[in-house]
């Protein structure tokens, strides 16, 4: 009994440690597994569906767009991979403190972070992979093995949103092939025979049945990518309402557990704190500091 006990709490042990080596520090883990995907989409949609479409004499734009797409993601994520997010040190910490106004609730003044041991700005947050604080601190994406900071913001939100376009185009032109093939075969107007022999117009369970044992993988990549296109839309949504905003996750993230933290003690007890977003400046002037982020306070510049 004993030892039926010990083994389970070694097994969590083991995989919690796993988790939080994969997690928490830097890798390129990730990275390898975005671009094996990317791989393996690109070349079905090469080997297969770009050659069936130039035989179907689709337009050539039309099949050369996912791959336009491609080259501009591509670009974007070298370029935020490789991008300094914002990092905090003793000899900018000073300057940056003046960009951003403490808001007294979720930024508090003189607050020093222990592990770099400088005074942290407003906005700013200690990164535990990267071990670094980082300017305006989004959060550290895996994907790129980088955090996403005040420097590299604008370039994370042109990533996500090439690699949904790229994935909606990929979809779009696989969906368009299959279309075709059926639209060519005259099913969609034709009947079966059940298993008790039956007759029955072809319905739409049928139609993707037929495409299934006719061009299966082809029609699991579809599957695939428009499941990716769906999740990676949500979160451009949800990354493009931040940056309309003028929030980061790790802003919105706090915000959101804000309700359940204790009175600071500057503040009076029987009066609860409300978090108001004091760094929003409008549409327009929210998305242009995500793609040129102020270096002085805007006061100085007038």
């Amino acid at each position: 009994q004993m030892l039926s006990l010990v083994i389970p709490t070694q097994l969590q042990r083991v995989t919690q440690r796993a988790l939080h080596r994969l997690f928490h520090t830097r890798s390129c883990l990730f990275v390898v597994l975005h671009v094996a995907l990317q791989a393996a989409v690109f070349g079905e949609y090469t080997w297969e569906v770009f050659v069936y479409c130039w035989e179907l004499q689709f337009h050539l734009l039309l099949l050369l767009l996912p791959y336009l797409l491609l080259a501009g993601n591509l670009g974007c994520f070298l370029l935020c991979s490789r991008a300094n997010p914002g990092t905090v040190t003793k000899s900018n910490a000073a300057s940056l403190a003046q960009v951003y106004a403490y808001d007294g609730v979720l930024f508090q003044r003189g607050l020093v972070c222990p592990t770099c041991t400088v005074e942290k700005p407003a906005r700013s947050k200690h990164c535990s992979v990267c071990r670094t604080c980082v300017h305006r601190f989004d959060h550290h994406c895996v994907w790129v093995n980088n955090c996403i900071g005040a420097c590299n913001a604008g370039l994370f939100l042109l990533y996500l949103l090439s690699l949904t376009a790229t994935a909606g185009a990929v979809a779009a032109v696989t969906a368009a092939f299959l279309i075709q093939v059926l639209l060519l075969s005259n099913i969609m107007h034709g009947t079966y025979l059940d298993a008790r022999g039956q007759e029955h117009p072809v319905e739409i369970a049928f139609l993707v049945q037929h495409l299934f044992l006719t061009f299966p993988r082809i029609v699991f990549m579809l599957g695939f990518v428009i499941l990716l296109t769906l999740v990676l839309g949500g979160y451009c949504s949800f990354s493009l309402y931040l940056a309309l905003t003028n929030q980061t996750t790790n802003e919105w993230c706090k915000a959101r557990r804000f309700g359940g933290s204790p009175p600071l003690p500057s503040q009076p007890r029987d009066r609860p704190l409300v978090y108001k977003n004091i760094y929003s400046k409008g549409i327009w002037r929210n998305l242009r500091e995500v793609f040129n982020p102020p270096a002085v306070p805007e006061r100085k510049k007038k």
